[in-house]
């Protein structure tokens, strides 16, 4: 059995398996971009059709593989909270995701932290609509989704926590967003508690590669940026503005960036799992047979950069936080 989703930027043949799982094969519309074109999933039917009204073609697959596939998302948040932190770390404590965005990574983290009482904040409703709704087909009881009124502004009635957690968010904020709503989350944060920002692009580093895979184009100031985005990169449409291309994350962060929103804050280095540095973890991640001998020449020469002058030069940021009151930031492994 199978059937077609139509979309402007394609369609989606869903194919019934006998296992009880759906193949999914996206076929995009030209001028579209397609971030994954197939996937095998056990996701509901519903929850499928509503992440195709919300995500549309494109991201269909994208999405679906955020939760389920392991070499993802899943992947990600293991290596780097568990760099930091053990899972006893988080047992009867509370965690607030903020920017969970459809719930995958919202899925994970209650599956990891069964214990623990999961609040994910998001600000696009129709994202929510997504997150909820996956709570609901697999039956979350430790989770719970609350709406941001604005990009710079949190819910109301949200308490304190003993974890925040940023997956895959920071550098989708603008920039006086950053300057507003990091320290509003600080301070709904417990003392002693932590704060862990992951998957965030190094802007530091001289390859943008999350939004568009240009060289040099983070060293460079907006307005010529826009352009070679446009004219460079593939994943970019001509007539995308600035505005666009920075919620898309085109502006990842530095360290100095997110300490100087967080007066109180000690910076941690990950000392789990044999890890020295934030050099190692982000090699962990990367750890495949794959160009291996190029990424030991890589990781040589980062390692030295480091040595050197003080800088990390990895292309994301893995980093946490705790929070200790009445001191100033650190400006640890600057």
């Amino acid at each position: 059995m199978a059937m077609t989703l139509h979309h402007a930027e394609g369609d989606v043949l869903i194919e019934e398996l006998s296992d009880g799982r759906r193949h999914l094969t996206v076929t995009a519309n030209e001028g579209h971009f397609i971030y994954a074109a197939d996937w095998t999933t056990a996701y509901p039917m519903d929850l499928i059709e509503l992440m195709f009204e919300v995500n549309g073609a494109a991201g269909l697959c994208f999405e679906i593989m955020r939760d389920e596939d392991p070499n993802f998302v899943q992947k990600f948040l293991q290596n780097d909270i568990f760099a930091y932190f053990t899972p006893e770390d988080f047992e009867n404590k509370t965690i607030l995701e903020f920017g969970c965005g459809g719930g995958a990574s919202t899925h994970i983290l209650a599956r990891m932290f069964p214990k623990a009482a999961i609040t994910g904040v998001e600000l696009v409703e129709s994202a929510l609509r997504v997150a909820r709704k996956r709570a609901e087909a697999f039956d979350l009881k430790n989770v719970s989704f609350l709406q941001s009124p604005s990009g710079d502004t949190l819910p109301e009635n949200l308490g304190q926590y003993d974890f925040i957690i940023l997956s895959a968010v920071y550098e989708h904020l603008f920039p006086h967003e950053r300057r507003t709503i990091l320290p509003q989350l600080w301070e709904k944060l417990r003392d002693g508690g932590f704060l862990f920002i992951n998957q965030t692009p190094n802007s530091l580093f001289p390859v943008e590669l999350h939004t568009t895979m240009l060289p040099l184009i983070n060293y460079v100031p907006d307005r010529l940026a826009l352009k070679m985005a446009r004219k460079f990169s593939k994943r970019i449409k001509p007539d995308e503005t600035w505005e666009e291309l920075l919620r898309k994350g085109i502006r990842g962060a530095t360290e100095r960036e997110i300490l100087s929103h967080l007066p109180g804050a000690e910076m941690l280095e990950p000392r789990n799992n044999g890890l020295k540095d934030r050099i190692d973890l982000y090699y962990l991640n990367t750890n495949s047979n794959r160009l291996k001998t190029i990424k030991s020449t890589a990781k040589f020469f980062i390692k030295a950069i480091k040595r050197v002058s003080g800088i990390t030069l990895v292309p994301d940021l893995s980093l946490a936080f705790r929070k200790i009151s009445g001191r100033a930031f650190t400006k640890e492994s600057f």
